[in-house]
C-alpha cells in the first residue's frame, strides 16, 4: 500500500494533522495500533482520569477542523480563573480571563472526549485510516520509507509523520536522538467530588513534595467535581495509591488545605511516572516528529497537548504552502521550516516549566523567601499577569493560520 504521506498515530495530535490536510490533494494515510472506534458518550458516566487544559489557540484549531462542536456536545468545562499559591509560605497569585478581555482561560476536557470528537470528524472525511496497525519495522527504500506492520502488511511513503506519543516507535526505529531525564516524581490523576464548588477556577498548590492541581469539571451544571493532578515523590505516590478511598480523600483534603471543603469521593486513581523528553531534531529527510513524539513536558501547566496541536497546525501549513509551490514535501529543507517555527517555542516553554518546578522544589529559606516575595510582587503587576495569561491562551508567538483570531 502506498501513500503520499503516512501519519503514524491517530491520537489527538495525529488526528488533528490528518484533518488539517484533508483537502490538500495529497493521499494521506493515518494508521494506529488501536481499533479507532468511537464509544457512545454517556453524560452520566464517570469522568475519564486523563484530561487536558485546552487553550484558546487549541480551541480555534479544533473549531476550524470541525471538531469543537463534537467536544461541546459531549462534555467540557470552561474555567475563567487560576489561583496558585505556595504551601510553604504566604505567596500567591491570581489570574483572570477578564484581565485580557477574554471570556475564559480555557476548557478542561477529558482526553477521550477530544479523541472521540476527532475520530467522529475523521470518519466523515475522505481520509485513509488503518486501524489495528502496529508498526514493527521501518527502513529507507530508495526515496521512500518502507513500514512493516505486525501482521506482515507493508506500507510505503516518501514522507512519514511520527505522532505516536511519548514512546514513539517511529522515533525509536529511525534512531532519532533525544535528551531526557526523570523528574523523580509520579503524578496521581483522578477525579474527586468536593463539598464546595470550584467556581470555574483552576487551583494549584505547591506542596513540599510537588504541585497539586484541582482542575474544574462540570456535569449537568454542577461545579462540585475536579480533576486532580498530584505530583509527588515515588515513595509517597506508592503510599497514597495504597490507601483506601476514604484515607486518600483525607490526605488529599489535607494537602490542599481544605480549599474546596471536604473531599467527598474519589474515582479510580492512575499513577504515571513523570519524565521529560525532547528530540534533538524534529525532522530528517522524509520524516517529521510532532506532539509527544517530539517533546514531553511536565504536566505543571497542562500545556502538552496545546503544544502538539500547534505542531500539527504549523506542519500542515508548511506542507500546504510547499505543495502549492510544487516543492517536494519530503525534502528536509521544507520540513526544517516546521522545525524552525516550533522548536524554539517548545524549548522556551519547557525551560520555563522546568525552572518553575525546580524553584518550588527548592527548600533553603532564602529561596522560599524570594519565591514568596516574587509571587506577591507579580500578583500586583497587572501587565505582567496579562502577559502570562496571553501565553496560557496561546495568543503569543508565531501562530499558524488555524490558531489566529
Amino acid at each position: 500500500m502506498r501513500a503520499d504521506l503516512l501519519i503514524v498515530g491517530a491520537g489527538m495530535v495525529g488526528s488533528a494533522l490528518a484533518l488539517a490536510l484533508q483537502n490538500s490533494g495529497l493521499e494521506v494515510l493515518l494508521l494506529d495500533g488501536s481499533p479507532l472506534s468511537v464509544k457512545p458518550f454517556d453524560g452520566q458516566a464517570p469522568f475519564e482520569p486523563r484530561v487536558s487544559a485546552l487553550s484558546a489557540a487549541s480551541q480555534r484549531i479544533l473549531e476550524r477542523l470541525g471538531v469543537w462542536e463534537g467536544i461541546a456536545n459531549r462534555r467540557s468545562s470552561p474555567y475563567t480563573d487560576m489561583h496558585v499559591w505556595d504551601g510553604s509560605g504566604t505567596g500567591q497569585i491570581h489570574f483572570s480571563a477578564t484581565s485580557v478581555h477574554a471570556e475564559v482561560l480555557g476548557h478542561i476536557v477529558e482526553n477521550r472526549v477530544v479523541q472521540d470528537a476527532l475520530l467522529d470528524r475523521l470518519h466523515d472525511c475522505d481520509l485513509g485510516m488503518l486501524a489495528n496497525a502496529r508498526l514493527e519495522q521501518m527502513r529507507r527504500s530508495g526515496d521512500d520509507w518502507l513500514l512493516t506492520l505486525a501482521d506482515g502488511r507493508t506500507l510505503r511513503a516518501p514522507l512519514v509523520i511520527a505522532a505516536d506519543g511519548a514512546n514513539s516507535a517511529v522515533r525509536r526505529l529511525t534512531g532519532v536522538a533525544t535528551r531526557e531525564w526523570d523528574y523523580m516524581h509520579h503524578a496521581i490523576v483522578t477525579s474527586v467530588r468536593c463539598a464546595k464548588p470550584h467556581q470555574m477556577t483552576a487551583w494549584q498548590r505547591f506542596t513540599d513534595n510537588g504541585p497539586l492541581a484541582f482542575l474544574p469539571l462540570e456535569r449537568d451544571g454542577q461545579q462540585d467535581w475536579c480533576s486532580i493532578v498530584w505530583s509527588t515523590t515515588p515513595s509517597e505516590a506508592e503510599r497514597l495509591m495504597a490507601l483506601g478511598d476514604e484515607g486518600f480523600c483525607k490526605e488529599l483534603e489535607r494537602a490542599f488545605e481544605g480549599c474546596l471543603g471536604t473531599v467527598l469521593s474519589v474515582d479510580p486513581r492512575v499513577c504515571v511516572p513523570l519524565r521529560q523528553r525532547h528530540a534533538k531534531r524534529y525532522v530528517a529527510e522524509g520524516l517529521a516528529l510532532i506532539g509527544d513524539a517530539a517533546h514531553t513536558i511536565h504536566p505543571l501547566a497542562g500545556q502538552g497537548v496545546n503544544l502538539g496541536f500547534l505542531d500539527a497546525a504549523v506542519l500542515a501549513e508548511v506542507l500546504l504552502q510547499a505543495a502549492a509551490r510544487g516543492e517536494r514535501l519530503a525534502d528536509v529543507k521544507v520540513l526544517s521550516r516546521f522545525e524552525r517555527r516550533r522548536m524554539p517555542h517548545n524549548l522556551a516553554l519547557m525551560a520555563a516549566m522546568e525552572g518553575f518546578e525546580r524553584l518550588f522544589q527548592a527548600d533553603p529559606l532564602p529561596v522560599r523567601w524570594l519565591r514568596n516575595t516574587g509571587l506577591k510582587m507579580v500578583d500586583q503587576m497587572p501587565e505582567a499577569k496579562a502577559l502570562f495569561v496571553r501565553e496560557a491562551l496561546g495568543l503569543i508567538g508565531d501562530l499558524p493560520a488555524l490558531a489566529k483570531a
